[in-house]
């Protein structure tokens, strides 16, 4: 890499910073009501008036657990899409989220709480179980159109499972209801602080397995030759990926389309080498989803369109221009 390179891709990841702090500029002072830049750095130091305050206070969980969610699920796409060598590559499609969901439906319903705090756990469990089946059941073909066809029956299976024992328990079904299309209103700061390690973590091993996936792009049988455990590498990977799939789907619930278009996103300004790759898909993964809380937000004040429909709402058009750039294919 040449110097003028390596400057250029720093730039770009300072870009991606700076877009992240706007975001979340915007994320606390955006809303059902509008919070000047003044207001919101009176609410911050405590001397402003308590009714904004108390607004910038529930602004600022839903931040912290956006920035902490939108980093997860993209990072987990651009895991997923990074083993399996498939552009088409993420929680969603693989089953991780669903698997994840499923499990803290389960739970939820054996409890009578929907309560995030305590459903990690579970979510990890679920989204490994997951994961493992569609490995399993896809057979020795680690081929693109097997996997998607596996994750796709299991996702399918799943999902029913989830809408069956929803509707069996109407006594739940409200609470259920915002979880599993997704969303960041009513999490508090224990929320965001329960998923904080397993985030930390996952991104921590994903930085460590940046090179790693560098030489995975060339090929297993290059990567093999190179001295690179293409096997160990590949399920460690998937292991991360649902760790941080089942943080972000505990915390906020499903949310889709993050975890497939932010990768390809970043791939398209700052290129295929996971180590800047990472950064840069950390942060605007952040950013898309902070956005689209915010837009949801603001166009339907007083209320709010939760942004798991708000992701799938700008995804799909997102998607469809990457597909027509050629940047899923790169």
């Amino acid at each position: 890499m040449t110097r003028d390179s390596t400057l250029g891709k720093a730039s770009i990841v300072a870009l991606c910073c700076v877009g992240l702090a706007g975001a979340v500029l915007a994320s606390l002072m955006f809303g059902g009501r509008a919070v000047s830049f003044d207001e919101l750095t009176a609410a911050m130091r405590g001397t402003g008036d308590s009714y904004l305050a108390a607004i910038v206070d529930s602004r600022l969980h839903r931040t912290v657990l956006g920035v902490l969610c939108g980093a997860a699920l993209s990072v987990s796409g651009m895991l997923i899409q990074g083993v399996t060598q498939n552009p088409l590559g993420d929680p969603g499609i693989l089953g991780i989220t669903v698997g994840a969901s499923a499990a803290v439906v389960t739970v939820g319903a054996i409890t009578g709480s929907a309560g995030a705090a305590g459903s990690f756990p579970w979510a990890f469990m679920g989204a490994l179980i997951a994961v493992v089946l569609v490995f399993v059941l896809s057979g020795r073909s680690r081929s693109h159109v097997a996997l998607l066809l596996t994750g796709a029956v299991v996702s399918a299976v799943l999902t029913a499972y989830i809408q069956a024992v929803i509707l069996r328990n109407p006594a739940i079904f409200d609470s259920f209801r915002f979880w599993v299309i997704g969303s960041l209103n009513g999490r508090d700061l224990q929320v965001a602080f329960s998923i904080l390690p397993a985030v930390a973590v996952g991104l921590i091993v994903a930085m460590v397995l940046s090179q790693p996936l560098n030489t995975l792009a060339l090929g297993d049988e290059v990567a093999t030759s190179l001295g690179t455990p293409v096997v160990l590498i590949r399920y460690v990977g998937l292991a991360v990926a649902a760790l941080l799939a089942a943080a972000a789907t505990a915390a906020a619930g499903p949310i889709a389309f993050l975890g497939l278009i932010v990768p390809h996103l970043g791939r398209s300004v700052i290129g295929v080498d996971h180590r800047w790759l990472l950064p840069a898909v950390t942060m605007l993964g952040a950013t898309l989803l902070l956005a689209a809380d915010t837009l949801g937000r603001v166009i339907a004040r007083p209320d709010e369109v939760m942004v798991g429909i708000m992701t799938a709402l700008v995804g799909a058009p997102i998607l469809m221009l990457a597909v027509r750039k050629g940047w899923a294919t790169r």
